[in-house]
């Protein structure tokens, strides 16, 4: 993770999301990475980055969630949404 990608996108970003994805492929070599990075809350949410904002890359490819309810919640959708998007390949 590059401290110039933090500093001009943030830590929750499509690019830092991207960015840990390439790095884990990088290290590993898997077949599939995933990196996950988002406010799930209750707090730390801004007008411009809100509780619910999430960013999923697999395998480079970035999603942008918006999800809404608990911090478990949150965090439940997220998991939920990378499992169906791995079932569907």
């Amino acid at each position: 993770m590059k401290k110039s990608t933090l500093d001009k996108f943030g830590a929750v970003s499509p690019q830092t999301a991207l960015e840990m994805c390439q790095g884990l492929k990088n290290l590993s070599n898997a077949d599939i990475c995933i990196s996950i990075t988002g406010i799930a809350g209750p707090d730390g949410g801004t007008e411009e980055k809100p509780v619910g904002l999430v960013y999923v890359a697999i395998n480079n490819q970035v999603h942008e969630l918006r999800l809404s309810g608990t911090r478990e919640q949150i965090r439940e959708q997220t998991i939920e949404f990378v499992l169906k998007e791995l079932e569907r390949g």
